[in-house]
């Protein structure tokens, strides 16, 4: 698809890897972006310097609202889908994990299909996998899930090839593995590990690692998924799904290892009784995406958390003047 002069919406476009997306857009040269978001975890503070651009539209709404939906994406010629409640809120709240995750998701499809929406990037996970059966893991890789974070993903999978094969709605949709970077949380019950070390060593404290660190997975900076869901917007695949990797395996004990060699500690690792873990293995295989999207990650994982502690101590000092 054509992105110049395009109008295209972003359906959590406020959060991590859609406010990324959003910046990666506008240097496109589209004619207008509609972010649709409820800011729940979305923030106007991730659109800071999209909002400077006059073809930027911010319209709150919930995706459990259709009509909402159908006001937004009316003359949209692209749907970008990145809304989702994440994978331990899920955990510990199926019921609110389906009605977003689910149920939104139809509703998204839904409102596609009435405005006549030309192509959709859906935003799926890594987690449709769960643990490594084959490795690294492909696209043909068994659904080896045992989340309900993961089974809402599949659900979604599943939803919008059918919206293709009934409704002929064009789509693209994209497993991201495991996404870091700047606007990623670092307060609240969601927070991913990274944050959580960096915390501590904050604090002078030891970073914790559960069982003996050998858990390994992808690491993906999200700029790097910013382009990816920029060049599925334009490519000319359709009815597939990607893997957005760097192929490039990092066990929890080699990232404590280098978090604390980048904030410039001089602590050990803190091994505590291992947890039960979601994951444990996973490793992507890039090859697809590199063919039919020209995707390849950029961003190497000592430069992207060398940017990420740059980025977190500067807002922390910005909210600490604020509060």
């Amino acid at each position: 698809m054509r992105l110049e002069g395009s109008r295209l919406v972003a359906v959590g476009g406020a959060g991590l890897i859609g406010s990324h997306t959003v910046d990666a857009l506008l240097r496109e040269g589209v004619a207008e972006i509609v972010v649709f978001d409820n800011f729940a975890r979305g923030s106007t503070e991730n659109l800071e310097q999209a909002l400077n651009d006059p073809r930027l539209v911010v319209a709150e709404g919930d995706i459990g609202d259709p009509a909402a939906l159908r006001n937004a994406f009316s003359g949209a010629d692209g749907v970008f889908h990145f809304a989702a409640l994440w994978l331990r809120h899920c955990y510990e709240h199926p019921r609110e994990g389906f009605d977003v995750n689910v149920a939104g998701m139809f509703n998204v499809l839904e409102a596609c299909r009435d405005a006549g929406v030309g192509r959709l990037v859906f935003s799926s996970s890594a987690s449709v996998y769960g643990d490594a059966v084959e490795r690294p893991m492909s696209e043909t890789h068994p659904f080896n899930n045992t989340t309900f974070y993961g089974a809402s993903k599949i659900a979604g999978e599943v939803m919008v090839k059918a919206f293709h094969h009934r409704y002929g709605l064009g789509y693209v949709g994209l497993r991201y593995f495991n996404v870091y970077g700047p606007r990623q949380d670092y307060e609240g019950a969601y927070v991913a590990v990274i944050m959580k070390m960096l915390d501590r060593l904050d604090q002078g404290m030891r970073p914790i690692v559960h069982g003996d660190g050998t858990q390994a997975f992808d690491f993906i900076h999200v700029e790097d998924c910013a382009r990816a869901n920029v060049m599925a917007m334009k490519a000319e695949s359709q009815d597939c799904f990607y893997n957005v990797c760097t192929g490039n395996q990092t066990s929890i004990k080699e990232l404590a290892e280098i978090l604390i060699g980048l904030c410039g500690r001089d602590v050990a690792i803190d091994y505590q009784p291992e947890e039960t873990a979601f994951v444990t293995d996973r490793i992507g295989d890039p090859t697809l995406a590199r063919q039919d999207l020209e995707f390849c990650s950029e961003i190497g994982l000592l430069d992207g958390l060398g940017g990420l502690i740059k980025w977190r101590d500067k807002h922390r000092r910005r909210g600490s003047r604020t509060s």
